[in-house]
């Protein structure tokens, strides 16, 4: 009887220490994403004419045009994503470059539509990616996040006494 005591009360502890630490989850996605994507949007945005010419090569249309908007996507996306702003709405267009990268750059290394053209694609980063932009605009941006600052400051505002839901000061007299 004490063994299972002993274990109840280990498992309840460690479930107690990762409900503590579960800000950290979406925390380490948004930063690692953020980071990364900061400087390959970086990176295209320094040499559009090379990221053009890129996207020429893998057959993406109107390549010139679509080089900026995911060489600014990406640069302007991972800003958002790093400091939590805007994390749903930023994530959505950067999961789409990475199904755009799939369907363009890696497209005759998936090797169609069978079991090694499957799990080709789950080995590449770019599924890895879009897998993690997934999970964020699921998930959101977590308790350390500017999203979270200004929920909390609109909640507050909502619940002041005095103040509308507007957060407009109430005038009597």
């Amino acid at each position: 009887m004490q063994i299972l005591t002993l274990i109840e009360t280990t498992r309840l502890r460690l479930l107690a220490l990762a409900q503590r630490l579960s800000f950290l989850a979406p925390l380490l996605l948004r930063v690692t994403l953020g980071v990364v994507f900061i400087q390959t949007g970086w990176g295209k945005l320094s040499d559009l004419a090379q990221t053009a010419e890129n996207f020429r090569g893998w057959g993406v249309p109107l390549p010139e045009i679509n080089a900026r908007i995911a060489s600014c996507t990406e640069f302007f996306g991972g800003i958002l994503l790093l400091v939590g702003l805007g994390t749903r709405l930023a994530a959505l267009p950067m999961a789409f470059t990475m199904l755009v990268a799939i369907a363009t750059a890696k497209r005759s290394a998936i090797g169609g539509f069978n079991f090694d053209g499957f799990t080709n694609l789950l080995g590449f980063e770019e599924w890895s990616y879009l897998v993690m932009f997934l999970v964020v605009a699921i998930i959101g941006p977590g308790r350390v996040s500017v999203d979270a600052f200004i929920a909390q400051r609109l909640a507050r505002r909502a619940h002041a006494p005095g103040l509308p839901s507007s957060g407009a000061p109430v005038r009597h007299g």
